[in-house]
């Protein structure tokens, strides 16, 4: 089977998807992270391009954390200046 590069917004969804995994790995479960937690983890993280790789690359998220035996429980956004929410737990 030939390698097939990923795109850009594969690689900062799983840039997400690690960066989630590891705050919640270091808060416990179930972790409640916020978009400033997010940001001081990874400063390439912007606030626009977290809303973007979980509106259009859910599954690459949820897959690199699924890969850390944890899920995605809920995700919240209350628009611009109102701030982003993740829950993670662990893994059903």
């Amino acid at each position: 089977m030939a390698f097939k590069p990923k795109s850009a917004a594969e690689t900062k969804a799983r840039d997400l998807g690690l960066a989630l995994a590891r705050i919640a790995e270091g808060e416990g479960l179930p972790a409640s992270i916020g978009v400033d937690q997010l940001r001081r983890a990874s400063p390439r993280l912007t606030p626009l391009a977290v809303g973007q790789m979980v509106r259009k690359e859910r599954d690459t998220v949820a897959a690199t954390l699924a890969e850390r035996g944890l899920a995605l429980v809920d995700y919240s956004d209350q628009g611009p200046g109102r701030g982003m929410a993740f829950t993670i737990d662990a893994a059903e």
